[in-house]
């Protein structure tokens, strides 16, 4: 086993890991609604409760990474966020389940913003862009959680036995990974330094370039499929196809796209990036049949996978702010737009339309292109891993 654990290998589980746990609720959502007797406004509020919790994670795990150390820190809170699905799928009482959900929102986002810092230092020790790959290892082990929701639901099997078994089959499959000999850089912050580092300089449009992205990527989750059936009058098979292509395409372009950004470097990147997501939106908002729209679908995930992860490398990058910290602050710029961006392109669609939503979200995928030029700034020294 001590052969296979690898640097890049040991990142990518923990990647695969985060996305199978949410992979597994996100597939059983329905069934833990039905089991409550949630409606709609009851389910959203939970989903809102854990969205919060996520947000109220991203400095305080920021600031324990820099620490502590990010890979010390992404295996406590991996074990939290095993620990914290079983409970979801154990809570008798809506109370208890809001409660269990926090919990959940909070170790998922706080993994998200460790692991990431435990990749940038990866991405520094190996010389070259990997960070892309890294989150097509989150959308692979998510499509994994799916994949087990669907076998677990034509199985008959209830949400409390599920949530008890995969988790533990997941930390039976990841877990080893983890365990690498890897020694990250900490920093001991003083008694007056704030638990979450407002962003600063250049790290301030770094921040906006992952604004745009959560909200090109929340639109997409949120309304690809309300779009393809109300405005363009897919069937409701056909709705779905929007979603599942932009996913697609994202994984597909996750697990090439480095090889361009080593390549070309992140600036050009970005900015074909910008370009391309825009694109989709536009070629979307004027579409007249689903054909044209699902190949607006493709530019969006075209456009969208390198940026979120451009924008955490130059983050943990960035000279002025600990890197936990700097992740800590583009990620709730990036989630905080994921989580309040659709409501608002909900609001837009009732006074105006869900066309003139979508042009709205172009026009944040061009300021992702504009503002490409701060993302080939990086921190001169090198971190020893």
């Amino acid at each position: 086993m001590p052969d296979l654990v690898t640097p890049w290998r040991a990142v990518a589980a923990a990647f695969a890991l985060n996305g199978v746990l949410l992979g597994c609720w996100a597939s059983r959502v329905p069934a833990v609604a039905a089991n409550f007797g949630l409606g709609e406004g009851g389910l959203g509020l939970l989903l809102l409760v854990m969205g919060v919790g996520a947000l109220v994670s991203f400095p305080v795990a920021g600031k324990l990474a820099d620490r502590f150390g990010a890979v010390r820190v992404t295996r406590w809170i991996a074990a939290v966020y095993l620990v914290s699905i079983m409970l979801v799928g154990v809570a008798p009482v809506v109370p208890v389940l809001a409660l269990a959900l926090f919990l959940f929102g909070m170790s998922h986002g706080a993994m998200d913003v460790t692991m990431n810092a435990w990749a940038a230092e990866v991405e520094r020790h190996m010389g070259r862009s990997v960070m892309s790959s890294f989150h097509a290892m989150w959308s692979l082990g998510a499509g994994l959680g799916a994949a087990g929701g669907f076998a677990a639901t034509s199985l008959g099997a209830p949400v409390a036995l599920h949530f008890i078994a995969a988790p533990i089959l997941a930390a039976l499959l990841f877990g080893p990974f983890l365990r690498i000999d890897w020694t990250s850089r900490t920093r001991s912050g003083g008694a007056g330094d704030p638990v979450f580092a407002f962003p600063r300089g250049a790290l301030v449009l770094v921040g906006l370039i992952a604004l745009g992205a959560g909200l090109g990527e929340g639109a997409a989750v949120d309304w690809s499929a309300v779009f393809l059936s109300e405005v363009l009058g897919a069937s409701e098979n056909g709705a779905t196809l929007g979603y599942a292509v932009f996913s697609v395409t994202m994984v597909a372009m996750r697990l090439c796209v480095d090889r361009l950004i080593t390549r070309h470097g992140p600036r050009r990147v970005a900015l074909a990036s910008g370009l391309l997501a825009a694109s989709g939106y536009l070629l979307c908002a004027t579409a007249a049949a689903l054909p044209m729209a699902l190949l607006g679908f493709v530019l969006m995930g075209m456009g969208y996978a390198a940026v979120i992860p451009l924008a955490f490398s130059r983050a943990a990058a960035d000279p002025e702010i600990p890197p936990g910290q700097a992740i800590a602050s583009v990620a709730t710029l990036a989630y905080g737009a994921m989580l309040i961006g659709p409501p608002a392109i909900g609001f837009i669609a009732d006074i105006a339309s869900l066309r003139l939503s979508f042009v709205l979200v172009a026009l944040f995928a061009l300021l992702i292109a504009a503002l490409s030029p701060v993302l080939g700034r990086r921190r001169p020294e090198v971190q020893a891993a």
